[in-house]
């Protein structure tokens, strides 16, 4: 296996690359202290994958009703995020983006001191907030088009230590229609599935969607033969509507078991929000016929 890629971009960032993973590392403080948690994230970083590929076969088993036992920090990460879902066919790989993200900054801000921080995979966003502090975080309603919908402002005194987004055009199989679906938890791992699972849900059964099995796409995939998404008409305004309603009956369940904070879900110009943050993740209230809460 190829040696990682670090540099530092011209605006302080560091960025950490190594076969799928590609981390974007920002970290605020004193410049000795942001210097020495780029010295130990890069040093965790090293490692990192060679210890998820020794593992990889047994992290792409669907969790069943025994809890899955790994050696590695990072594959353990991935078995505690993905356990709540059990009840539906998840494997730990739909957490393995945060659970990376979490892991390079917990290993970043070790006995450092440091005002705040995040650490970026790809979209799964693991953030640090000490005592004060807060980050701004833009939103995105199509994985496609990148656009930023609104954005929402997280501070030390909420229980969001994570963002994830997920959606049939990401970067990842999705078994549903959802544009995006974004999800704010407690940390970047159980954001991370907890976006697989909601954007699974928010379905419909038309002849404007196309499927195909996830394995003729990437053999290697742990979805199997499972059907995933793979193009989307037009859908008429009913067909998106109840698509949205099903995401937003999983995410409510969620936020009721404290799994996730909130979360937002799109279809084209119909979006819905979940949890108390949100009007302040869209910026502004959705319209009524939006606004699906």
């Amino acid at each position: 296996m190829t040696d990682p890629l670090v540099r530092q971009g011209e605006d302080g960032r560091l960025l950490l690359q190594h076969g799928p993973i590609d981390l974007i590392i920002e970290l605020f403080g004193s410049k000795d202290e942001v210097r020495q948690a780029y010295v130990q994230a890069t040093a965790y970083f090293r490692d990192l994958l060679d210890g998820l590929v020794e593992e990889l076969t047994m992290l792409r088993r669907p969790v069943g009703a025994a809890y899955p036992m790994f050696q590695g920090p990072v594959a353990q990460d991935m078995a505690r995020a993905v356990w709540p879902h059990r009840d539906d066919f998840i494997t730990p790989m739909a957490a393995v983006a945060g659970a990376v993200a979490d892991a390079v900054l917990q290993a970043a801000i070790k006995d450092r001191t440091l005002e705040k921080g995040y650490v970026n995979n790809g979209g799964d966003i693991a953030l640090y907030l000490s005592p004060g502090a807060s980050l701004n975080a833009g939103v995105a309603a199509d994985l496609q088009t990148g656009g930023l919908s609104g954005h929402v402002r997280l501070a030390h005194d909420m229980a969001v230590r994570g963002i994830a987004t997920s959606g049939w055009r990401g970067r990842s199989h999705s078994r549903g229609i959802a544009d995006a679906v974004t999800v704010l938890a407690g940390s970047a791992a159980e954001a991370d599935a907890a976006a697989t699972m909601i954007a699974n849900r928010v379905d419909v059964v038309h002849s404007g969607i196309e499927r195909v099995p996830a394995n003729s796409l990437d053999a290697d995939s742990d979805l199997g033969d499972i059907l995933v998404t793979v193009a989307v008409a037009a859908l008429p305004e009913g067909p998106r509507r109840a698509a949205l309603l099903s995401g937003v009956d999983r995410a409510r369940r969620l936020l009721s078991r404290g799994i996730i904070q909130g979360a937002l879900l799109s279809i084209g110009d119909q979006a819905a929000t979940v949890g108390n943050l949100a009007e302040e993740v869209l910026g502004e209230k959705l319209p009524d016929e939006g606004h699906l809460l």
